[in-house]
């Protein structure tokens, strides 16, 4: 086959493929969309939060759902795709003019690899920018106490205490929710509005109605002096609601590479555990692998599919596959955190199987 008729079959497999795509991708965001606009009903005339909010916030975080749901969409719309040229015969005469199943699912794979750069790219700014965008509009018309600085850094007011963190996260223990700051600054003012205490600590605890901070350096400041003490632990009565301050929190999946790699830096500095932002990281690296890993791998199963299946028999077998890998590595990555695996090797243990599965089918199938 000359390399313009390579050309020509390329361009013929990416048009029929990337509409596929686009069309699950437009279906899949839409409904989960939808989903969350419709939970945000219920919180809607609380506070200031209003109708036109709810559909802000939502809007606002289809740009991190797109990403999220482009990996179903990449695989589910290949299969139509592809399906689509079975139905019209033109899967058939590309097999008949010499093209190898091989060769059409790397066709199918280079259509996908521009798209998935770009959805990388916005993974990595527009996602986490609304995300953040969307949690500091919410809080801001939910509560007055707390609210979302740029940059996921968190500000929370509790009585005549001003609470400050760079982020955090949320546990659940054996008594009930726990919300995780690092990065503290604790302001305390006196009745006439002067700060009376400054308390730097690299790590606070909220459970059960109390702040718990670690590593505490406090500053008592006086008409003309401030004294200095450094505390292991200090604890006081807070009044902040463990819901709301839990709102503030940014999931870990929806930071950016350079977030996540700070607060990586800034944990293992301060001798802490940093295994759950390392993990986040690098599903962030293997992203667009595991994506185009995914769509080539399940390709070639479904070529018997393609001949005999109409499009729902596609759509089922698409969504199946999605769901067994979504599983598949979830669970291969928590045996990887009990096990003591790098997180590395944990995320690349799932493609690795599919590409060994997938080349022993081409072996057989050549």
């Amino acid at each position: 086959m000359s390399q313009p008729m390579f050309k020509q079959v390329d361009r013929l497999v990416a048009m029929s493929v990337l509409a596929a795509v686009g069309l699950t991708w437009f279906v899949l965001v839409g409904f989960d969309a939808f989903k969350i606009f419709a939970g945000e009903l219920n919180d809607v005339g609380h506070g200031g939060y209003t109708l036109a909010k709810a559909a802000s916030y939502t809007l606002l975080t289809v740009p991190r759902r797109m990403y999220e749901m482009f990996g179903y969409a990449a695989l589910i719309g290949g299969l139509l795709g592809l399906g689509g040229l079975a139905g019209t015969g033109e899967l058939t005469a590309l097999r008949a003019a010499g093209m190898s199943r091989l060769r059409i699912c790397a066709s199918v794979v280079l259509s996908l690899s521009v798209l998935t750069g770009l959805v990388v790219v916005m993974g990595e700014t527009l996602a986490p920018w609304g995300d953040q965008s969307a949690k500091a509009l919410s809080l801001a018309a939910k509560s007055k106490d707390v609210t979302l600085a740029k940059g996921g850094s968190i500000w929370a007011r509790d009585g005549d205490t001003v609470v400050n963190a760079g982020n955090g996260r949320t546990r659940q223990t054996g008594h009930g929710a726990a919300v995780d700051l690092n990065r503290v600054r604790i302001f305390e003012f006196d009745k006439q509005g002067r700060l009376s205490t400054l308390s730097v600590a690299a790590r606070a605890e909220h459970m059960r109605g109390q702040w718990t901070l670690f590593d505490v350096r406090r500053t008592v400041f006086g008409e003309a002096s401030a004294t200095s003490t450094q505390e292991s632990k200090l604890q006081w009565p807070s009044g902040l609601d463990p819901d709301v301050l839990a709102l503030s929190i940014v999931n870990l999946d929806y930071l950016n590479l350079r977030e996540l790699s700070r607060n990586i830096a800034y944990l293992e500095r301060n001798g802490q555990d940093s295994r759950g932002f390392r993990e986040a990281w690098w599903m962030r690296i293997f992203y667009p692998v595991n994506v185009l890993v995914l769509a080539f791998c399940a390709l070639p199963f479904a070529f018997g599919a393609l001949r005999s299946g109409g499009m729902a028999k596609r759509l089922f077998l698409g969504i199946v596959m999605s769901i067994g890998f979504y599983f598949l590595q979830r669970a291969v990555v928590s045996m990887g955190t009990v096990y003591g695996l790098p997180p590395a090797l944990a995320n690349a243990i799932p493609p690795l199987l599919l590409i060994a599965m997938a080349s022993a089918w081409f072996r057989r199938n050549a």
